[in-house]
């Protein structure tokens, strides 16, 4: 959910292109596509567009339960998928292209210390006040820039989700993926002493967040060290670019 604090260009195209990253239009969704036209074995759980999330309400300018990605992310994620397809799994997509507007949602949230409707589901162990110091928000996220997606495994023989030994968007060092093991190596450790309460997960449920992060990074993702469940492509298109329009069905 979080990445640097760059600005959005001014300058207005009628269209947008890799090659103009500097200048193209934020409000311009042609170079996008519906990740389901593309990995069409993909299950959506939009919780943005829910209630179900750290907010607890429909998250500002998710129009669709739909996600959308730019087409170099789209089909370096098919590759993920027909992978882990092979292993049992299919890929289960929480969140991919964030408009802008949702990002200010999330931001305006944040600085409401009062509303902790959600708290015990996602941040039991933090006091909202530190969201902005600890950096669990930010005033811009990789997701607007099209190439980021927050997913998990589907078990196709046991039909639920893999247990990953947490949800989606925890709020805390368990869902760091060196949270009780090396990413690097694969290697269960069991070393649970940055948890602020002693909470751990198994050596199975590592072993879960290992096979997705595995998939993600051999077909050209990068992971982030904070979400086992975020990743970027690696030579994302648009790496400067924050765009705003809504998650909407495409045109």
């Amino acid at each position: 959910m979080v990445i640097a604090l760059l600005s959005i260009s001014g300058v207005m195209l009628d269209s947008c292109s890799p090659q103009k990253t500097e200048t193209c239009a934020a409000e311009d969704s042609s170079q996008f596509v519906t990740l389901t036209d593309v990995v069409p074995d993909a299950i959506l759980e939009i919780r943005y567009f829910g209630t179900y999330n750290f907010v607890g309400t429909r998250i500002d300018g998710y129009e669709a339960p739909t996600a959308l990605l730019t087409r170099e992310a789209a089909d370096s994620l098919r590759a993920v998928s027909d992978d882990v397809m092979r292993q049992g799994y299919r890929l289960k997509i929480y969140d991919a292209y964030r408009p802008q507007k949702g990002v200010d949602h999330f931001v305006r949230w944040a600085s409401n210390i009062g509303d902790t409707l959600m708290k015990r589901y996602f941040y039991p162990d933090l006091d909202k006040s530190v969201l902005f110091d600890q950096e669990y928000i930010y005033a811009h996220s990789g997701h607007s820039r099209g190439s980021t997606v927050d997913l998990t495994l589907f078990d196709m023989q046991t039909e639920k989700e893999l247990d990953m030994g947490g949800t989606f968007d925890w709020f805390g060092p368990e869902s760091h993926p060196d949270f009780c093991g090396n990413p690097e190596t694969g290697t269960y450790t069991g070393d649970n002493s940055l948890s602020p309460v002693g909470r751990s997960i198994t050596e199975e449920q590592f072993a879960h967040r290992m096979i997705l992060r595995t998939a993600m990074l051999r077909h050209g993702f990068k992971a982030l060290d904070s979400e086992w469940w975020h990743f970027t492509l690696r030579d994302e298109p648009f790496p400067d670019t924050y765009f705003t329009f809504p998650v909407r069905q495409l045109e």
